[in-house]
């Protein structure tokens, strides 16, 4: 029995799939910690195989090539150097569990399986795995360990089971998605465990972005006492060390790195960035390339690509039309020029003047319309997907939640892309971004310090151009209010009825529902793109595309 641990927490970023990379991961974090003389290195939830693995988990071959590395991992943990507790998938008796395993002394000490599998939200992890049995502690060096694994530590059976069976401090590895204010609630969650069984709890979260999920890391430790001893980088990979030592009232954790957890405004420009650099880096492309419009959406996205590529890996195209104002291509030329990034101009108007002359008899004894303007956003996606086809690049899409949400989007136009970094930000939101990147510089940025855009960009009256004069609000009502009850439909599921009783017209509110219903079928056609809220479209809101039901 030891009365002193050096633990070594490896807040990294793994890849879902890539269980060699992954492996070489917690190789390289073993031995930084084994040179701090690290006795455990603990790693977050299913490292081995990134998280979320999904489906693929289920095939056999993958199980199978998790299971050989977990057992060459253990042999190596027989040089003397730290002992290994991994998130790994893990077969029993013929079923599949999300588990974490104690490597030490040359072999697989003990594995411990998740109990509680949420399946809500963004997570699915009843579709694909079996619930563990309550778990009891692991033994290490004489020391009994609880290892719950992330939703198991959001109720309070699971570390009940491990305090009553002997546990003396919790080691939890989690895999749990950035979400705007999220961080608050994971305290919460944790002070409410800690002060229910007397034990400190170290929190594990990895960090990267996968698909529309970005995971923010912002690891820590709380004593007993309910004070914060260690607190990790967000949105940073980091292997730090933390000290402990038994005392006559239990184990406790010397106080270490305190990093600060960032405002709302800076931990939603972090994910953002992490999100599209690690779906570019983990996809192997080379850069992005979007339309520069000079608007605020674009001026914004292209912001987040030159912060999370570096200005060198982001092209932009300023595509104009006859409806194209000369201030829009004055603010696009002077974004470009504070991004730093190539700028490219290519006129739509002659691929516009060949469609309109190709449809011209099928067309005849029609009106112009909503297809004339829809034409024009369809031109600059061709263009685009083009440029993407020849160089290699990939399209970044540009629309905001407030525009998909009630359909003011063209598909195969301006939907068109393999993401979208402002995909699960309100109108209202990307002024907001807007605003607070021009005055700072966010931390690990690649992009420059000072105004990233022209001030003009964000003044003026949110415009599309395809037509004379064109205003959002012609068709739209503020933004601000609009954002409103876009919110309350969405993320707060209100009724039409409770929306109203905040302010909002009846009309005003059925025409948005209405609107929000009938774009599902976009909507299932758009790029991925950063979950930032509560609810984004795709994992989190997952309505029929055929719907007849009105909150009448």
């Amino acid at each position: 029995m030891t009365d002193t641990l050096k633990i070594a927490l490896a807040q990294l970023n793994p890849k879902v799939g890539d269980i060699a990379g992954n492996a070489g991961l917690v190789r390289e974090a073993r031995r930084v910690a084994a040179g701090e003389g690290a006795d455990l290195v603990l790693f977050s939830e299913l490292f081995l195989v990134g998280y979320p693995p999904e489906d693929l988990v289920l095939k056999p071959a993958f199980q199978e090539a998790a299971r050989k590395t977990i057992e060459a991992l253990a042999l190596e943990t027989d040089d003397g150097g730290p002992a290994l507790l991994v998130g790994t998938p893990w077969v029993l008796e013929g079923k599949l569990y999300n588990a974490v395993a104690l490597l030490n002394a040359g072999k697989v000490e003990a594995v411990r399986c998740k109990h509680f599998l949420p399946n809500y939200g963004v997570f699915d992890e009843q579709r694909v795995f079996e619930a563990g049995p309550l778990p009891g502690p692991v033994n290490f060096k004489g020391v009994r360990i609880g290892v719950p694994i992330c939703e198991d530590i959001w109720f309070a059976d699971v570390v009940e089971c491990v305090a009553e069976t002997g546990a003396e401090l919790l080691l939890v590895p989690n895999g749990s998605p950035f979400e705007a204010k999220k961080h608050d609630e994971r305290i919460i969650h944790v002070v409410a465990r800690v002060k229910e069984n007397n034990l400190p709890l170290v929190y594990l979260n990895q960090v990267g972005g996968q698909d529309e999920l970005v995971f923010d890391g912002a690891s820590f430790v709380l004593n007993t006492d309910l004070s914060v001893a260690v607190q990790l980088p967000a949105f940073a990979d980091a292997v730090v060390m933390t000290n402990w030592s038994r005392g006559k009232d239990g184990w406790i954790c010397a106080e270490g790195q305190r990093a600060l957890f960032p405002d709302d405004m800076e931990a939603i420009y972090q994910a953002v960035v992490l999100g599209l650099k690690d779906y570019i880096g983990k996809n192997f492309f080379p850069g992005v390339i979007l339309g520069l419009s000079g608007g605020v959406d674009s001026a914004l996205s292209a912001a987040i690509a030159v912060d999370a590529l570096g200005p060198g890996k982001v092209h932009c195209v300023m595509m104009p039309s006859k409806f194209t104002s000369d201030e829009s291509l004055d603010d696009a030329r002077d974004c470009a020029a504070l991004l730093g990034v190539k700028l490219d101009t290519i006129s739509i108007g002659d691929t516009v003047d060949a469609l309109e002359s190709a449809l011209a008899p099928s067309f005849e004894g029609t009106a112009p319309d909503i297809t004339e303007e829809n034409r024009q956003s369809r031109a600059r996606g061709l263009i685009l997907m083009a440029l993407s086809n020849k160089h290699g690049k990939m399209v970044l899409t540009t629309g905001n939640k407030s525009e998909v949400s009630v359909g003011y989007a063209t598909l195969y136009g301006d939907m068109c892309g393999g993401y979208n970094a402002i995909k699960d930000l309100y109108k209202t939101q990307v002024f907001d971004l807007c605003r607070w990147r021009n005055e700072h510089f966010p931390v690990g940025a690649l992009g420059p310090d000072g105004p990233v855009m022209p001030q003009n960009v964000i003044d003026k009256p949110p415009t599309a151009e395809l037509r004379e004069d064109q205003k959002d609000e012609d068709s739209l009502p503020p933004y601000d209010q609009l954002d409103d009850i876009l919110e309350c439909l969405v993320e707060g599921e209100l009724s039409v009825d409770a929306v109203v009783e905040r302010g909002h017209e009846l009309a005003l509110v059925k025409r948005i529902e209405h609107l929000l219903y009938i774009a599902e079928y976009k909507r299932r056609q758009a790029a991925p793109g950063v979950k930032i809220g509560l609810r984004n479209f795709g994992r989190d809101r997952r309505y029929p595309i055929t719907n007849g039901f009105r909150d009448t």
